[in-house]
């Protein structure tokens, strides 16, 4: 359940119709509540300007973003033939974000958020347009890329929990977990688009796919500018220290059994997910399928994203949050062995659409109730707490799936990973947490007449 998956017609309005909130009527001359109710009309998101604003913004940049994470391997394999070279240019981004992850929390709860943003899309312009230019003058070199992947990733950050925290504030209680869906659909979505114009772009010219970022944050950037957020009160004390924030965040986490709980289960099962997708394309390429095949297989997943993302609003209405969070765990567990008895790289793309099916609805349980929960002055720093902890299982994955494949068989291997999983699944389905953990009604609340 990683952000990203953290794998956009614009679905802002997903929604049927207007979600209506039941707001109980007084009877004048009792001091009791009639039976009937008076229904309040929300616009739907696709009516919210400055949600639709974000959404709008964030999909241009993320199709740019991840055109240019696609790109950036093969041009460093272009420039200097080195594989090393060009992993240490995506693990620079990676590290950098894992890095700030936990002051960039803190700094974003003290700071105007609305301000972070923007200052992370133009600084992404900047440092991106510098590749661009090295590239058409023919001077890039590997330290001016990593740069500008350390860049990326510190803007990422600084963007996602100010993102996050700001998402509550943007749009009515009820419909942030809508809200919640559509961002994941949008990320799924722009990282289809953009690693397949990134493979396009570059057969044009080296620089092309970074124009694209270039262009893409800027629309971004001219987005967030029009954009409206109520206030925030200071929350800044004269004798604020960054490390005794940090640590309050991290406090905040740690005293809620479950956000705690959910968090301690994303990272497993990221950690065991991210091995079994790596050991996966090892073993479908061992048993020579082909790679057109492979590149199906992984575009699969993020379809599985975009639906599952598509019909989360729906699920996480109707099904209680035990069973959103818990069906995810068991659907991974009991479609992962079945890689081992598939050779063909279309039905492994099905398989990891299947996989994906469910996890949007998990996420956006989880990830509504946190937002609702954390007070707005630590909301910050539950996103970059959170970014570290699913970040870091996503990062050591593919690690722990690289390790697998050398000591044991690839089938193996991926039996090794799917147990991992099925382990996890099991002490997730008689935590008694996650049995007794709380549901948001997004449909009726009682609001004073």
């Amino acid at each position: 359940m990683s952000r990203e998956e953290e794998a956009r017609p614009v679905p802002i309005g997903a929604e049927r119709g207007p979600v209506r909130v039941a707001v109980p009527t007084e009877v004048p001359d009792s001091g009791e509540r009639a039976e009937d109710v008076t229904p309040v009309e929300l616009k739907p998101l696709s009516r919210n300007r400055n949600y639709t604003l974000l959404w709008v913004g964030q999909a241009f940049a993320e199709v740019g973003f991840s055109a240019s994470m696609f790109a950036f391997p093969l041009l460093v394999l272009a420039i200097t033939g080195s594989a090393g070279a060009a992993g240490l240019v995506l693990a620079a981004d990676a590290v950098a974000q894992l890095a700030l992850g936990l002051p960039a929390g803190a700094l974003v709860d003290r700071w105007d958020r609305r301000r972070v943003m923007l200052a992370c899309e133009l600084t992404q312009v900047v440092s991106i347009g510098s590749l661009v230019a090295v590239l058409v003058l023919g001077t890039a070199t590997v330290p001016h890329m990593v740069a500008v992947a350390v860049v990326m990733g510190l803007c990422r950050a600084l963007f996602e929990p100010a993102e996050d925290a700001s998402l509550p504030t943007l749009v009515p209680e009820e419909q942030v977990a809508t809200a919640v869906a559509m961002n994941a659909a949008r990320s799924s979505l722009g990282q289809m688009a953009g690693n397949a114009l990134g493979g396009i772009l570059f057969a044009v010219g080296r620089w092309v796919p970074f124009l694209l970022d270039v262009v893409t944050h800027l629309i971004a950037f001219i987005a967030l500018a029009f954009l409206r957020m109520p206030p925030r009160p200071a929350v800044v004390a004269q004798d604020a220290h960054l490390g005794r924030e940090i640590l309050a965040g991290l406090r905040w986490v740690w005293s809620r059994r479950e956000v705690r709980v959910t968090a301690v289960c994303a990272m497993a099962l990221n950690l065991f997910f991210s091995a079994f997708y790596l050991v996966v394309i090892v073993l479908a390429d061992q048993r020579g399928v082909p790679s057109g095949e492979i590149g199906v297989m992984a575009a699969m997943l993020g379809v599985g994203g975009i639906i599952g993302s598509l019909i989360a609003p729906y699920l996480h209405r109707v099904l209680s949050p035990y069973l959103s969070i818990v069906g995810v765990f068991w659907a991974l567990t009991l479609l992962a062995p079945i890689a081992v008895l598939v050779d063909n790289g279309y039905l492994l793309g099905l398989l990891f659409a299947g996989m994906a099916l469910l996890a949007p609805t998990a996420n956006t349980t989880i990830t509504t109730h946190q937002l609702l929960l954390t007070p707005d002055d630590l909301r910050g720093r539950l996103g970059g707490v959170m970014g570290v902890v699913v970040g870091g299982a996503a990062a050591l994955g593919p690690a722990l799936g690289g390790l697998l494949v050398e000591a044991v068989s690839a089938p193996t291997a991926v039996l090794t990973s799917a147990a991992g999983m099925a382990v996890v699944t099991l002490l997730v389905t008689v935590n008694p947490t996650l049995r007794r953990y709380p549901k948001q009604d997004p449909e009726r609340r009682e609001v004073p007449a």
